[in-house]
């Protein structure tokens, strides 16, 4: 009896380590991952089809910009905040300057297992956010050697507004550590001060 109970265990201990990282590799947001990656992915294939197969190119560039538009909204709004825990924003102060914030959530807390985000929605977010604006810059380099110049305004609409959130966004990654690197400094610089003006004293003394 004694035995089986043993197994028990070590079965329940063995299913409890998968559970947990399947959890880690799971979809917690579906929807915010698929639109992630829906405006921007049918941006590149409206101008890919547009430039090939032809077609209006007033409806095209309306189009295009649109989608530019709505996945910058998204990305800044929703899929960074739900998938990776990081938000950027420009504010205006009362003096008429503007300020960056770039924030990010805590890990551990008291967050909810659902408000965590997972492996796999950290990888599609960080994928769709660096490689399509890799992308609108090859296309904008195309668009200056082959001198199609009335596409030149979309492509460099399209290196802009996904440039502006990969750079916000790297800018929340790194700001923690940036962060911490700048309070080390500043402590180790006034212990150094305090000895500096300790010596000081006792010399003079």
């Amino acid at each position: 009896m004694k035995l089986d109970s043993n197994d028990d265990d070590d079965v329940a201990l063995f299913d409890a380590e998968e559970d947990s990282a399947a959890r880690k590799n799971k979809i917690r947001h579906p929807v915010a991952s698929f639109f992630h990656l829906f405006f921007r992915v049918t941006a590149i294939l409206v101008y890919l089809l547009c430039g090939s197969v032809g077609g209006s190119f007033i409806a095209c560039m309306v189009t295009i910009i649109l989608l530019l538009s709505c996945d910058f909204w998204t990305v800044k709004n929703i899929t960074g905040r739900l998938m990776v825990g990081l938000r950027w924003w420009n504010q205006v102060d009362d003096d008429g300057k503007n300020h960056w914030v770039f924030e990010s959530r805590k890990a551990g807390g008291n967050q909810s297992s659902a408000s965590r985000s997972s492996n796999a929605e950290s990888r599609i977010f960080w994928l769709g956010l660096i490689i399509c604006p890799v992308v609108w810059v090859i296309f904008a380099f195309f668009t200056l050697v082959s001198f199609k110049i009335k596409w030149l305004a979309v492509v460099i609409l399209g290196v802009v507004l996904q440039g502006a959130n990969l750079y916000g966004y790297v800018r929340c990654k790194v700001g923690a550590r940036t962060n911490l690197k700048n309070m080390a400094t500043n402590y180790f610089g006034r212990q150094f001060l305090k000895q500096v003006c300790h010596c000081n004293s006792r010399t003079s003394s």
